[in-house]
């Protein structure tokens, strides 16, 4: 999915990993808040209109399992987390799994008394 995405544009690429760049403004009191819609500009249309396309890329990509795992995400990024780590597991479920790989090979060896047959091609 990685590389179709990034094919199509890899703008879309960049929401995904960076998350969207919604427009925002500062209040006087510096409280930084999303911009009304009515107060958008050419500019802030086009970076709302690539995060929903993005968004749209990864749901036609889904069966409805999936969908209704995402569904509740509001950015493309919150989708793409939440799908990462029900499939991949967070850094320590992959950091665990690596370590068990590891030993299972470490203790790998042959019993006694067994052959290795080798098969003829």
């Amino acid at each position: 999915m990685t590389i179709f995405i990034q094919a199509l544009d890899f703008n879309l690429w960049f929401i995904i990993i960076d998350g969207p760049k919604l427009p925002h403004i500062i209040s006087e009191e510096g409280i930084k808040t999303l911009k009304p819609r009515s107060s958008y500009t050419d500019d802030d249309r086009k970076k709302v209109q690539l995060n929903a396309k993005v968004k749209h890329v990864i749901i036609c990509a889904l069966n409805s399992n999936e969908f209704n795992r995402v569904s509740s995400c509001d950015t493309a990024k919150g989708m793409w987390d939440r799908l990462e780590v029900t499939y991949e597991g967070t850094n320590q479920v992959k950091d665990a799994k690596i370590n068990m790989l590891v030993r299972e090979y470490e203790m790998f060896s042959m019993k006694e008394n067994s052959k290795i047959k080798f098969s003829k091609r």
